[in-house]
């Protein structure tokens, strides 16, 4: 059941929105309080339930996440029958998780093109003196291919004969092609746009410049910036210190509406999700548009 609520999380957020919205519509437009109040009581049962599990798995690893601020602050609002709060804070967290698992799927894809970029195949010469293709994983250091026009250039090496034009966008951002003659440098990933040239392999596979080039890309999105080290210090002492601040004003006030008003206040959802999805977006953008990140550690 557990695993069924957390896959549906996006269906969860959507029709939490719906109901929300529907419940609004029927306050100010029909003046219907039972349409909004019934709406809303759906939303936040429905919207809290993935929120829960996730805080529970927290605690089971003694972790005291965000999603147990945001659990006990929307219970709270619900008890006190304030389901206006309960729903629109389970539903802006789950909106939240949604546009960051977005722009993560994006950023794949992303690399996923960047990667598909690289040459799966090769024309090599045999111990017959003949050019067969073969898998550019059956290419080593010191094979003589044949790069024909229109073809990428399969590794890293020096041209032997032939003279050509390359395109070498892929790797220098350059879009006028560079000439090639004998003793020329050729990377991966380009491409000879006219002539057939015969080329030495010097790197193969990931040595090549363009293997490094997409490694770079996906270490720097692995990577966590200064800011997001930050956010993640912040959280893990933030969400108790907010538990531990709304107890201390029930004892003083004995008022546990403003209690729990605190908890929805100090939900920290949009800055706990917002530098990492900052982050992956623009390493993912600047993937696409050819824009390379080594690291974020100054980012």
């Amino acid at each position: 059941m557990q695993r069924r609520i957390m896959r549906s999380r996006n269906q969860i957020a959507l029709a939490s929105g719906i109901l929300i919205a529907l419940g609004f519509f029927g306050r100010f437009a029909m003046d219907n309080m039972d349409i909004f109040n019934y709406s809303l009581i759906i939303a936040s049962i429905i919207g809290i339930l993935p929120i829960a599990i996730q805080a529970y798995q927290a605690l089971r690893v003694k972790v005291v996440s965000i999603d147990v601020l945001v659990t006990i602050a929307a219970s709270g609002a619900f008890l006190i029958k304030n389901y206006e709060e309960s729903a629109i804070v389970t539903f802006l967290f789950l909106f939240g998780s949604f546009l960051e698992q977005r722009t993560l799927n994006k950023t794949r894809s992303a690399i996923k093109e960047l990667t598909e970029m690289a040459p799966e195949s090769a024309l090599k010469q045999m111990e017959s003196g003949e050019f067969e293709e073969v898998d550019i994983f059956d290419v080593d250091e010191g094979d003589i291919l044949l790069v024909k026009t229109g073809a990428k250039v399969p590794v890293d090496g020096t041209v032997l004969s032939g003279e050509g034009y390359v395109n070498e966008a892929s790797i220098t951002g350059e879009a006028i092609p560079v000439g090639k003659e004998k003793d020329s440098k050729v990377f991966a990933g380009t491409i000879l746009e006219n002539g057939t040239i015969q080329i030495i392999a010097d790197r193969v596979g990931e040595d090549t410049t363009f293997g490094k080039i997409i490694e770079l890309v996906e270490e720097a999105q692995d990577s966590k910036s200064e800011a997001e080290r930050f956010i993640d210090r912040f959280s893990k002492y933030y969400t108790p210190a907010v538990l531990v601040l709304s107890f201390i004003v029930w004892l003083i006030s004995r008022n546990v509406e403003l209690a729990i008003t605190i908890l929805v206040l100090g939900c920290p959802g949009a800055l706990v999700i917002g530098v990492p999805v900052s982050n992956v977006a623009g390493i993912g953008n600047g993937a696409r548009h050819g824009v390379l990140l080594k690291g974020r550690s100054n980012t």
